[in-house]
């Protein structure tokens, strides 16, 4: 085969894979899916979960194990500090100070006649001694007795509500066992635990969004009002005091998943998560791709903001086809290219206020009359899911790396 015969196959194999990649790139449409690039609240939170509790309130506990003879009827009635609400058995401790009393009697009764004589000899003298350290050690005695039977006695501790009541008369209960839970049933809080390695962006003053399986469909608001100075070694967590509106819903016991939002933007240019690859987005223009790099700012758990030479309208593709060239022909499969959370759009448009309704929430925002809540709310209801379920699966992986 001659050398000229050679190098014209050579040229025909480069021609034709030419003229395939052109076809399939630039003279094919490829299919794909994108996204509008959208104007709208942007958020990231932080996930825990949590028990609604009041601010002030304590446990009634035994100090000895002993059958229960009386318990108030007083759940959900105000009670004040010291009163009773309950007893245990005591009748072993009476029967021994009722013979501490009798014993004092007597030692009285020794002092006073020594006392008549104390004044005759110097053994007189010494009689009435001993005889009045007889008689005050027998009050100490009767006033320790009395100690103990008064240790028998539930009393609140605090002024409030007796806001649950366990047991029954009749059965033994001991330092194990909480009786009552007493205190004011408002303010109220939640006690959240949160992982260690988002603790240091949690500050006092943030506001959170609760959820609740009682309201579905709900987003409560709260916002941090303490962090625990020392977090749990063991559990890897720290606890974050989260403080309820006074016209919460939510009730003491309930448990809640909680998202405190860290960092947000009322208004940002944000695309879908999968739509950024390598810092840069796939723009569709005239029917083709054009590869535009972006810096990504806030991420949420189903959008991500995006700062570049982007504006509100493009057309990007969603996911991102890292295998497409720029220049590549394409056809857009879905006829109403997806919005990045469109419930999340109208705080951008216009805040509301007193004299206009606010427009419809999605199905898991909160109703506000705030407009700074009225954001975040919006903000984070289009994929307050998606937040939950994200962290619910990091909390699986830092358990698994455990």
């Amino acid at each position: 085969m001659t050398f000229w015969r050679i190098l014209g196959i050579v040229v025909l194999l480069i021609a034709a894979g030419g003229g395939y990649y052109g076809y399939t790139n630039y003279l094919h449409a490829q299919t794909v899916t994108s996204s509008i690039v959208t104007v709208a609240p942007v958020s990231e939170a932080i996930y825990g979960t949590g028990t609604v509790e009041p601010q002030r309130w304590a446990k009634v506990v035994p100090l000895q194990r002993r059958r229960l003879v009386e318990l108030c009827s007083c759940e959900g009635q105000q009670v004040k500090a010291g009163q009773v609400l309950g007893r245990q058995d005591d009748a072993e401790e009476r029967s021994a100070l009722q013979e501490l009393q009798v014993s004092n009697q007597q030692a009285q009764r020794d002092l006073d006649r020594a006392e008549k004589d104390r004044g005759k000899s110097d053994a007189a003298q010494t009689e009435y001694e001993q005889r009045w350290t007889q008689f005050e050690e027998s009050k100490t005695r009767i006033a320790a007795q009395k100690v103990r039977i008064d240790a028998l006695v539930l009393r609140a501790p605090l002024d409030g509500m007796v806001l649950r009541r366990d047991g029954e008369v009749g059965e033994i209960a001991g330092p194990t066992d909480v009786l009552f839970w007493v205190g004011p049933p408002a303010p109220m809080q939640v006690v959240a635990e949160i992982n260690e390695e988002e603790i240091n962006r949690i500050v006092v003053g943030q506001k959170a969004l609760l959820r609740s399986e009682a309201f579905p469909g709900q987003a409560l608001r709260a916002s941090v009002s303490q962090i625990t100075p020392k977090g749990d070694p063991t559990r890897k967590t720290f606890r974050v005091y989260l403080l309820l509106p006074p016209d919460t819903p939510l009730r003491i016991g309930m448990s809640v998943e909680a998202n405190i939002i860290f960092r947000e933007k009322a208004s940002a240019l944000v695309v879908p998560a999968e739509a950024v690859a390598g810092n840069a987005v796939q723009v569709v223009v005239n029917d083709r791709i054009e590869r535009v790099p972006v810096t990504v700012g806030i991420r949420g758990s189903r959008n991500v903001e995006i700062v570049g030479d982007v504006s509100r309208g493009m057309a990007v593709l969603s996911p991102a086809r890292i295998d497409l060239v720029d220049g590549t022909k394409v056809r857009i499969e879905n006829s109403q290219a997806r919005q990045a959370s469109p419930a999340a759009n109208a705080p951008s448009e216009a805040a509301p206020d007193q004299d206009t309704a606010p427009p419809p929430p999605a199905p898991v925002a909160a109703a506000t009359t705030e407009p700074d809540n009225a954001v975040i709310s919006a903000a984070i209801s289009a994929h307050i899911d998606s937040v939950v379920n994200d962290a619910r699966r990091n909390v699986g992986k830092y358990s698994a790396s455990r």
